[in-house]
Formats: C-alpha cells, structure tokens, sequence
C-alpha cells in the first residue's frame, strides 16, 4: 500500500469508529476486508488510526471538518505534512482536498480541543492535577511507550538484554524501577521473541511494576490479587517474593491465560472463584487493582478516552468503594490491603482512601503515592491500608 493508500483506510476506520463501531473491532473489520494489505501496512495503518483517537478534537479542529477525512488532513497538518501530497486520488490514496477544504481548519484554542479532553473532564483533571493537569493531558497524546519487566526468577538484567538483542530487540533500563525495560527498537517482535517465550519478560508498564515493589513481605506470606485481570500482577509479586499467591477475579474468563503464564515464568498462582475465598481467608496481603477510568493509560486505550461518561465514572467510584470494603473482610490481623489504579483522577484515588478510612476503623492509612504520565510508564496510584 501506498502511504496514500493507508491514510485512506484510516480515513474508512476511524469513520466507522465515529459511529459507534470500536476501534478493535474497526480495524479488523477492514483487515478481513483487505487481504491484500501486509504486516507493514496494517501496522501503519493501525498507527494512524489510534493516534487520531488520541488527538480526536484537535485533529478535527486542525482538518477543518469532524470526520475520518478532516482528522486525517488534522493529523498530518499537526506533523507540519501537506495534505495535498497525499490525498491525490491516485492509487488508492484519498480524494485531492477541495478549495473549501483548504480554506478551513483552525488550531485549536478550547481548552478541551487543546488538551484533547471532553470538556466534563478538564475540570476533573484540573481539580486532580492543579498545575500538572496540562502537562498530564499533553502526555496522553503521545503513544506510550513499551515496557517490559525482567523476571528475575529466571534471569537478571544483563541476559535479558542479551537475549532480546540476540531477536533484534533493543531495549534499556529504567533508573527508577529495577526490573523494567523499555524498548527502544522492534517492538512488534517481542511477543515472538525467545526471551518473552521462554518467561525472561513480560510486558508491564514501569508505573505498574513500581507500585508492585511497594509491597515488602516476609517468606511464606500469604497474598491475594482480589482484581487479577490477566494477572500481571500476581505474576511480578510471585516472581520477586518468596510467597503464597493467590488470584481472583470476578470474571474468572480473564484469568484463563494465567496458567501458562505462570508456567512460562516458572511461578505457581493459585486461582480462588468468589465461593471459596471466605474459606481461603486470612491473608497477609489483599491487592485491590481495581477497576477505574484508566484515564493513566489513555495513550494506550485511546477510545476509552472519548467513550467515558459522567455517569460511567460515578459508577466505577461506587464499585471501587464495594471492592475495597469486601477485600477488607479478607485481611487478617496486621494484614494490609493494597487499593491501586491506573488512574490519575483524585475522586477515584486519595478521595477513595479517605472514604473507605471513615467507613472503617481499625484501619491505617500508609504509604500512599501517585506516579505522573510520563515518557518511562503510566499514571498510577497506590495506597497501603494497615489493619490494626
């Protein structure tokens, strides 16, 4: 495919995403649709599609029209590209713009075209953020980069570097985080790569690796991943700690890959369903990595960005406080309930914590922190709870 070509098949998904189709769903919708497209193209045409997701207003401010064709002409007036170069109606690369299409298009000066945030939320992130919420909505317009952790159960720093680099897989440490990698070159090949195979990494997000090495406890300690998701989680507590793991989730579908994974990274997670906690309980450790907005991975997710609602969100603040109060009944004596997000709004975060705190006494308040959106990983926040 021509480079026009791609922008025109961008054009075509991010349409079909205007009207309510998910992105996902979109882009393999027009895959099926396009045999003849490669590796390189579904790939580039996949890059086109989410960083337009990412700049949704701006783009279409810049374009002059809110359609797939005026965020493509935004998108490549952002990267100081001609669209006309492009758009030429040759080779299947999109119509030549017309004289009203050159004469529109504006940068934008809302404070949500600029920082590419439904207006509800810039004064959610303002009030979070004060003066960084700029600076974090900024970020999340940029592609995230990619993170791997080492698992040092298998291997150390050094030979995972090796053994990527041995795939043609360049990464580099972060200071801040000593089991995370981020990777510099050929991204794409680290699912098939020897050392993500053989369980020398997995991928993480730094912000996400950190907030697990919050947690210090003694061998034998027992812990439960009461939200485990895929299990990443579980996963990094088990490859660093000498420890009883536990996993669960109220979709237990989503933890169906996690047998292999522990398999692949030489760790044993048990896997409990609702019925059978009560009777597992106590444990040393309860991890509550609960469902939230997202709005610290954004970069990553970009459609949820535009798809939150005001309602959706009053309701996730509600699920949190029930997880919380339910994972609490699981924590023995001296135990510590660990809540996490992948959120950057405080009502979702410090706000929870102060609310769960006048529910229940008994209960003290420990460390407690946040990590930006940054280049290295994800905003993130996390908050130990002490039973007394």
């Amino acid at each position: 495919m021509t480079p026009g070509a791609r922008v025109h098949a961008a054009i075509e998904i991010l349409d079909a995403i205007a009207e309510g189709v998910a992105a996902e769903r979109a882009l393999t919708g027009w895959a099926r649709r396009s045999r003849f497209a490669g590796s390189k193209d579904r790939a580039a045409v996949r890059d086109h599609v989410f960083q337009a997701l990412r700049c949704w207003r701006s783009y279409a401010c810049l374009g002059g029209a809110e359609t797939g064709r005026g965020r493509m002409i935004g998108a490549l007036r952002a990267e100081g590209i001609d669209p006309a170069t492009l758009f030429t109606g040759e080779g299947h690369a999109p119509e030549p713009l017309s004289a009203a299409e050159c004469a529109v298009g504006t940068p934008p000066v809302t404070d949500a075209d600029r920082l590419d945030l439904q207006p509800w939320l810039v004064s959610r992130f303002q009030a979070s953020l004060g003066a960084d919420a700029e600076t974090a909505a900024m970020a999340l317009r940029a592609r995230a980069p990619v993170t791997l952790r080492v698992n040092l159960r298998k291997t150390n720093v050094a030979e995972a570097l090796r053994v990527l680099a041995d795939d043609g897989i360049v990464a580099v440490p972060l200071d801040d985080v000593n089991t995370a990698l981020q990777v510099t070159e050929n991204p794409r090949k680290v699912a098939m790569s020897a050392a993500y195979q053989d369980g020398l990494v997995e991928l993480q997000d730094s912000a996400s690796q950190w907030a697990m090495q919050t947690i210090d406890l003694p061998r034998g300690a027992r812990i439960l991943d009461y939200c485990a998701g895929g299990g990443g989680k579980a996963l990094a507590l088990a490859a660093r700690l000498e420890a009883e793991v536990y996993a669960h989730d109220a979709d237990s579908a989503r933890m169906k890959d996690l047998p292999a994974r522990a398999e692949r990274a030489g760790v044993q997670i048990g896997q409990l369903e609702a019925a059978e906690l009560q009777s597992a309980a106590p444990f040393d450790l309860v991890l509550c990595d609960a469902p939230c907005s997202g709005s610290g991975t954004w970069r990553r997710a970009p459609e949820a960005k535009w798809r939150l609602t005001e309602a959706d969100l009053a309701r996730l603040l509600d699920v949190q406080a029930e997880i919380l109060d339910a994972a609490a009944t699981l924590v023995g004596p001296g135990g510590r309930l660990v809540y996490a997000t992948c959120s950057v709004l405080r009502e979702e975060n410090e706000q929870q914590i102060a609310r769960f705190a006048e529910r229940h006494s008994g209960w003290m308040v420990g460390t407690v922190a946040r990590l930006p959106i940054s280049a290295d990983g994800d905003g993130f926040f996390v908050a130990h709870l002490l039973r007394e």
